[in-house]
C-alpha cells in the first residue's frame, strides 16, 4: 500500500511537471531574473501546481476510503487556499500583508478541523495545556513554517528536496502509531521527488510561491497532527528539528536584518544558500550541501524520538549551536570575500585611471 501510494504520487508529479512547464511558458507565468536572483533567463513557474495535483489526486483517494480521515480535509481546504494565494502571487504579485492574511486564513481552516497545538511538554515536567494560547500558537507555527520553506526556495531544487527529506523523517517518527498520517507524509515526499528531476540544478521549472508555500503549509499541518498526539514526546521539539534548516535560516536572516536596522521583511541575499554561492559553490553543490544539513537535522529528530530522556535534552542546544556557529563562520567568510572583491575592484579602477 505504501509503495503503491508513493509510486502513484511520484509518477503523477513526473508526468504533470512537463505539462505545467508548457502551460507556464504559454501563459507567461515566469520568474524573471533580477539582482536578487541567480538565473540568467526567465524560468517557468507552476511547478507547485504539479506537486499539489500529484499529492491530492493520490491522497484524496486514500482519505476517501480510510475511516477517520475527516481532519485531513482541513489540510485540503487550507492547502488549496495557500495554492491559490501563491498562484496569484506568481502571476500578479502580492504585498506581504495580503500574503500573511491569506496564510492566517488557511491556518484558521486547520483550527476549524481541530488541527491545533494543544499542549507543550517541557523537560522534566508533565504536559502543560495551552488553554487560550492554543489558537495564537497554532497560527504562528503554521504561518512561520509556511514562510520558512518559502524563504529557502532560492536555489534550484532546495525547497523541493528539503521538503521531501522532512516528509520522509515525519513518516519515520509517525510510522506504526498514525498509519494514515505516515502514509500521507510519504505521498507528499513522492510528489516532491517526482517534481525534483526537472527542478534539480540546472532547473527547467520552479516551484514558485505556489509550490513552496504549499509544501510549507502541508509540513506545518503534518507536524502538528503528528506531534500533538504523542504524549511521551515533546510537542514541538521534533517538528522543530525536522524543519531545522528552514527555521534556522529564517531566524538567522531576520536577526541579521534587525541588527543592521533593516525591515525583517525586506528581501536580500543573506540566506544560507546565497552565502554558499558567494563562496564559489555551484548551485548543484550548494543544494547538495544543504540537503546534507537537512539530513543532519532529520537524524537528530530521529535520535531524539528514540532516546527521549533527560539526557537527550542536553543534545538539543548542541545540535543548533553547531549549525549556528557554522553560519557565523560562513557569514564572516562571505563578508571577507565581499571586502576583498571590493578592494580588488577599487585597485583595478585606480590602475585604469593611471593608465588613462
Amino acid at each position: 500500500m505504501q509503495f503503491l501510494a508513493v509510486a502513484v504520487a511520484f509518477f503523477l508529479a513526473l508526468g504533470l511537471t512537463p505539462l505545467m512547464r508548457r502551460l507556464a511558458l504559454r501563459t507567461g507565468i515566469l520568474d524573471y531574473p533580477d539582482q536578487r536572483k541567480d538565473h540568467g533567463q526567465a524560468m517557468p513557474l507552476l511547478g507547485g501546481a504539479a506537486v499539489y495535483l500529484a499529492f491530492w489526486l493520490t491522497a484524496g483517494v486514500i482519505i476517501f476510503y480510510w475511516q477517520g480521515g475527516e481532519r485531513f480535509w482541513g489540510l485540503f481546504l487550507g492547502g488549496s487556499l495557500i495554492l491559490a494565494l501563491g498562484l496569484w502571487d506568481d502571476m500578479r504579485g502580492l504585498s506581504y500583508r495580503v500574503k500573511f492574511a491569506g496564510q492566517f486564513a488557511a491556518a484558521l481552516l486547520l483550527l476549524a478541523f481541530n488541527v491545533k497545538i494543544e499542549f507543550i511538554t517541557f523537560p522534566f515536567q508533565e504536559m502543560v495545556f495551552l488553554g487560550v494560547f492554543v489558537v495564537p500558537l497554532t497560527l504562528i507555527w503554521v504561518v512561520g513554517i509556511t514562510n520558512a520553506v518559502n524563504l529557502i526556495d532560492g536555489v534550484d531544487g532546495l525547497a523541493t528536496g528539503v521538503s521531501a527529506i522532512a516528509a520522509i523523517v515525519m513518516f519515520a517518527y509517525t510510522w506504526g502509531e498514525f498509519p494514515l498520517l505516515s502514509l500521507l507524509c510519504l505521498v507528499l515526499a513522492g510528489a516532491a521527488l517526482g517534481f525534483l528531476p526537472l527542478n534539480f540544478p540546472p532547473a527547467r521549472i520552479y516551484l514558485g510561491d505556489t509550490g513552496s508555500l504549499f509544501l510549507g503549509f502541508m509540513l506545518a499541518g503534518f507536524s502538528i497532527m503528528g506531534a500533538t498526539k504523542q504524549i511521551a514526546l515533546t510537542t514541538l521539539i521534533i517538528p522543530i528539528l525536522i524543519l531545522g534548516l528552514p527555521i534556522t535560516d529564517t531566524f538567522y536572516v531576520m536577526w541579521r536584518r534587525f541588527k543592521n536596522g533593516r525591515s525583517i521583511f525586506q528581501a536580500d541575499r543573506g540566506h544560507i544558500h546565497h552565502m554558499l554561492l558567494r563562496l564559489g559553490l555551484t548551485p548543484r553543490q550548494t543544494t547538495i550541501v544543504l540537503y546534507l544539513i537537512s539530513l543532519y537535522f532529520g537524524g537528530a529528530a530521529i535520535f531524539f524520538h528514540q532516546f527521549n530522556s533527560p539526557t537527550a535534552w542536553y543534545f538539543i542546544p548542541v545540535i543548533f549551536l553547531i549549525v549556528l556557529l557554522g553560519l557565523r563562520r560562513l557569514d564572516t567568510l562571505t563578508a571577507f570575500q565581499r571586502a576583498l572583491e571590493g578592494f580588488t575592484l577599487f585597485s583595478n579602477r585606480q590602475q585604469h585611471r593611471k593608465k588613462g
